[in-house]
């Protein structure tokens, strides 16, 4: 499995910017995907997740009501789409991924790891 992050950038507080994630050679129908977060001096942080098949999706109290995820399925996509963000977003966002289980997400030991994107959100 591989996942291909972009979209991060500088962003103004309060403005928007969308990341995705393509995903290939996924084997596994029981397949979550996400983004784990980790802001400079901090340890990692769970954001989001969804399962490729099934109506499964959650996000962190943190983002929850700003950050939505969201896939296409037809173009092997995942994208974060992150609104009114806060310096506090400040952070590398890795586009994440397991065969098995979303709790592995959700405990920051997710199978697949994809390259980071960096967000920086200014004041």
């Amino acid at each position: 499995v591989q996942l291909q992050a972009s979209g991060g950038g500088l962003v103004p507080a309060g403005g928007s910017v969308r990341l995705s994630c393509v995903v290939s050679g996924r084997t596994s129908n029981n397949f979550y995907m996400g983004w784990i977060r980790q802001a400079p001096g901090k340890g990692r942080e769970f954001v989001a997740a969804i399962a490729w098949g099934g109506l499964f999706k959650g996000h962190s109290p943190s983002t929850k009501g700003r950050f939505t995820i969201s896939r296409d399925n037809a173009k092997n996509t995942m994208y974060l789409q992150m609104n009114n963000v806060e310096a506090a977003d400040t952070a590398v966002y890795y586009c994440v991924a397991d065969g098995e289980t979303v709790e592995k997400l959700l405990r920051g030991t997710p199978a697949y790891w994809g390259q980071g994107t960096q967000v920086t959100v200014s004041s």
